[in-house]
């Protein structure tokens, strides 16, 4: 319960005891009409009682509700032990306190507790505390803090401090554009790793941050290293960048590399040659040479005209990113002037090696009908739930149900177990919700209210006092008032087991619904949302400030590949620049994903609208950066709070 709330609570109870106290003082006078009286403020007081007497304080219940998943509330019970504790418990228990507040995503929490911290501490939890500094820092991007705090540090000497002082060291390397250091942290940090599995796993997570740093802009190679394995490192970092826009393109570069560093610890994470995907239906056979020709399905006349000329837009970019003497001939057949059926037929008839489209799930269906020979496609969305797709048939598309799936995976990994749900009545807004509730639930997680808002309206508070129960807590404060006859200071307050609020929207309800939360008291729940929410114009957001929503790099990275493309885009004059849409990026991956594919093997693409990978199902997935909007912009944040 947070303190204002608290406060009021005690206040009425204190109330209630005193008139109770009173009135059995003044048994013998008023006899007949006490006992009714002193009863209800009896029940009151029980009420009280219930409300503001959580379980005794105890480690072994910290530890219960850590095992659970409610880090938030194992922080409470050791803020707790430390209020009833002196030095030096007070200072232990506010460490694990702010560990606890860490794990559940409220850095300023954790900050909070560790400012109450004694300055004089034994070694082990100055150390501690110390990281917990660090991992704060971290939390809110400010890298070059955290940085410093460790360099001052020394090297632990027991094996589960080292792991973790160096896991720490290299994220603050990565993080404050060191990755020379950051690579040395990892290769000391493998020192003390008990298992193969282990090693394997860490330096899985050092190639990614390597490709993500070099993604995003990072000179990998900006000071002389002679260190063969911190060498190996850098060059295998941007060569699998390289792959990851370029599929196929860096095989030669990779041999190169493998010669050089015949038994670098990287060979065991850098593909040489991928593997094939296990899909269910048949794959297609690899060629390992571009398409010839490549049919492109898009309704490109009629209504649906402007977003399927974005999407043929950022194919074309991609296209005309490849040399013309490796350059396939594409096919463009509007889907507006012909059935899905005849463009399949007709595109095969003129010698397509690969479809790409069609574009909508009613033109999917028709497409997955389709019996008659045919060559691969890639289709440009999602069939529905209850259609099989057929052999050679993959599925890309921008969903906001994979997007609200992700959310769910956010959440539960940061601890989160306890939420409310909040979507537009109708299809979209059930698709979102469902798809977002049932990936929560299936991890452990549980929704404890919902509530769907007319998007006709603009006022939601109806929904918001419900699920928040504000309307319990005022018919609680106007029953406590009838009794004692007396008009009294009042704040509502809301349900206190609360770890986030799923908001799905569209900017325009976004808007809306973001300032109502605040003014319900609900300003320090966690709301996320899909990037549905988030109009890229600059002065669209100032309402949704500290909303979170996983969005694609094209809108929000700054890196090399963006940055290029968005160059191209204007001098080519394919559209407006700086920033084109969504869809201009989902073509602009649609193009690569063809490459891809006909190479055959695993798949995983750095693209414009997230990290891309297949299925066993067929569908290409997207791991989506995460965003929050601060004083009205979309910021990248690696924390999900």
């Amino acid at each position: 319960m947070a303190p204002v709330e608290r406060m009021h609570a005690d206040a009425h109870c204190k109330v209630i005891q005193l008139m109770t106290r009173l009135l059995t003082r003044l048994s013998a006078v008023f006899m007949g009409a006490r006992l009714p009286v002193v009863t209800a403020l009896v029940l009151g007081l029980s009420a009280c009682a219930s409300l503001e007497s959580p379980p005794a304080p105890s480690i072994d219940n910290a530890e219960a509700l850590a095992r659970s998943g409610d880090s938030a509330g194992a922080a409470r019970v050791y803020q707790a032990l430390a209020d009833d504790n002196a030095e030096p418990a007070h200072s232990s228990y506010l460490l694990r306190a702010a560990a606890a507040w860490l794990r559940a995503g409220l850095a300023d929490a954790a900050e909070h507790d560790l400012a109450a911290v004694s300055t004089s501490l034994p070694p082990a939890e100055a150390l501690q505390r110390s990281f917990l500094e660090a991992e704060v820092a971290l939390d809110r991007g400010q890298g070059s803090s955290a940085y410093a705090l460790l360099a001052n540090l020394a090297e632990p000497t027991t094996a589960p401090e080292a792991i973790r002082y160096l896991t720490l060291r290299e994220r603050a390397a990565f993080a404050s554009g060191r990755p020379v250091d950051g690579v040395r942290a990892e290769v000391q940090r493998e020192r003390w790793l008990p298992t193969s599995a282990a090693r394997l796993e860490s330096r899985s997570a050092l190639l990614r941050e390597l490709r993500d740093a070099h993604a995003h802009g990072a000179k990998l190679q900006s000071e002389p290293v002679k260190d063969p394995v911190v060498k190996g490192w850098l060059e295998a970092g941007s060569i699998a960048t390289s792959a990851s826009n370029n599929p196929g393109a860096s095989t030669p570069e990779l041999q190169a590399w493998r010669g050089r560093y015949p038994s670098h610890p990287a060979a065991e994470v850098i593909r040489s040659e991928p593997a094939p995907p296990p899909l269910s239906a048949p794959i297609v056979e690899p060629l390992r040479e571009p398409a010839q020709q490549i049919a492109l399905l898009l309704p490109i006349t009629g209504p649906l005209a402007g977003a399927a000329n974005s999407v043929r837009d950022g194919f074309m970019t991609a296209y005309e990113r490849i040399p013309e003497t490796g350059r396939p001939a594409i096919r463009v057949y509007d889907t507006a002037a012909m059935s899905v059926s005849d463009a399949i037929a007709k595109a095969t008839a003129d010698g397509a090696e690969f479809i790409v489209g069609p574009l909508t799930r009613e033109e999917l269906i028709l497409a997955a009908d389709y019996r008659a020979p045919r060559p691969p496609m890639l289709a440009l969305n999602f069939l529905p739930a209850d259609h099989t797709p057929p052999a050679n048939f993959y599925e890309f598309a921008l969903s906001p149900e994979d997007e609200a799936r992700q959310v769910a995976r956010k959440l539960l990994a940061d601890g989160a177990r306890r939420g409310i749900a909040l979507a537009p009545a109708g299809d979209w807004g059930e698709r979102v919700l469902n798809a977002f509730t049932e990936e929560f639930q299936a991890g452990g997680g549980l929704i404890i209210a919902h509530a769907e808002l007319d998007p006709a309206k603009t006022d939601y508070s109806a929904s918001i006092t419900e699920v928040l129960r504000l309307t319990e807590s005022k018919s609680r404060h106007a029953r406590l008032e009838n009794l004692l006859g007396t008009t009294l200071a009042f704040e509502p307050r809301r349900r206190a087991d609360v770890d986030f609020i799923f908001a799905a929207s569209q900017p325009a309800m976004a808007r809306l619904l973001r300032p109502q939360l605040r003014f319900h008291y609900a300003s320090d729940i966690p709301t996320y949302s899909t990037s549905d929410a988030y109009d890229p114009n600059p002065t669209a957001n100032q309402d949704i400030d500290g909303l979170l929503f996983p969005e694609m790099p094209w809108m929000l990275g700054d890196g090399p590949l963006a940055q290029s493309v968005r160059e191209e885009a204007k001098d080519g004059g394919a559209g407006t620049p700086p920033r084109r849409g969504r869809l201009f990026a989902f073509g602009f991956d649609a193009y690569n994903l063809v490459a891809a594919l006909r190479g055959g093997g695993a798949i995983q693409i750095e693209g414009l609208t997230g990290v891309l990978t297949l299925g066993s199902d067929g569908r290409v997935r997207r791991e989506l950066d995460w965003a929050r909007i601060k004083d009205g912009q979309a910021e990248l944040t690696a924390a999900a709070n």
